[in-house]
């Protein structure tokens, strides 16, 4: 059964977040989309996974049929909101793509009693604002002098939302309808404020480093993908012993939409093994 919520707040000037909730299972796995995802982004991909866990996808602040105050979002100000979704739930395995892998990290690091696993996929890590300016700009990104200009990239969503939204899924063929259709639920407020106060601002780093000593993180990234180059990820890999890398060749920054059942494989066994780890005597 499916439940879609907009769970309750605490406080008036809390914002509330749209949920939809669906399987069984001791294990909860939440998925959280990136910039411009909401819920449809995986809710026919999981299904296999809703056979053995309690599956949870959020819209994320100013996302989907989320809420879209008019505030700074700030990676504090999506984790706040994310908390009390969670808060709820007890523990969980935390999946973020994009923008959302960035906020799931920040999550974990910030409420670690509470997240078992993390799973990262196209995780982008530039560092600093300035290296990811330089990426964008010089890099294979077609556009990338846009999205590094608030007043354009503010310009890109409106236009993109009151005049392109509905013929989209004409012009954006390799990306499934449902998924292009959400890409207009949004305001370029926290479009734009998520792209350059959590994507370029919000170094990762940190919170892995904070996640070392507590917490396994798998990271799937395609070899392809160049919204979030592998190269960073992998110095990640490399810097943090707790951080396994699995590289899917030949896949650009989907590869839950280009290989979902291959994803949800590896999410699988990465919860099951962390599950049997945690079982050990020295555990």
């Amino acid at each position: 059964m499916v439940q879609d919520l907009i769970l309750p707040s605490r406080r008036d000037r809390d914002p509330e977040l749209f949920v939809k909730i669906f399987g069984s299972g001791v294990r909860t796995l939440v998925f959280v989309a990136g910039l411009g995802g909401t819920t449809r982004y995986w809710e026919t991909r999981v299904t296999e996974l809703a056979q053995e866990h309690r599956i949870v996808l959020v819209d994320l602040l100013g996302f989907g049929r989320s809420p879209k105050p008019w505030v700074k979002y700030s990676v504090e100000r999506h984790v706040d909101a994310l908390q009390r979704v969670l808060a709820p739930l007890g523990p969980v395995t935390l999946v973020g793509h994009s923008l959302g892998a960035l906020i799931a990290a920040a999550y974990a690091a910030r409420h670690t009693e509470t997240v078992e696993r993390l799973v990262l996929i196209s995780l982008p890590h530039f560092g600093s604002q300035d290296a990811a300016y330089t990426y964008m700009r010089q890099g294979p990104v077609k556009g990338g002098l846009i999205y590094t200009n608030v007043l354009l990239t503010m310009l890109a969503c409106i236009i993109t939302r009151r005049l392109l939204g509905r013929i989209l899924p004409y012009l954006i063929r390799d990306i499934p309808r449902e998924i292009v259709e959400d890409l207009v639920q949004h305001t370029w407020r926290s479009s734009t404020s998520s792209l350059w106060d959590v994507v370029y601002r919000h170094d990762v780093a940190a919170d892995l480093r904070i996640l070392e000593p507590v917490h396994n993180v798998l990271c799937i990234h395609g070899s392809d993908d160049i919204m979030a180059p592998l190269a960073p990820v992998r110095g990640l890999a490399d810097a943090f012993s707790n951080v396994e890398l699995c590289v899917l060749e030949g896949l650009d920054h989907h590869p839950f939409l280009r290989a979902p059942k291959k994803c949800c494989e590896l999410i699988a066994s990465f919860v099951k093994q962390a599950a049997r780890k945690a079982m050990l005597p020295n555990g």
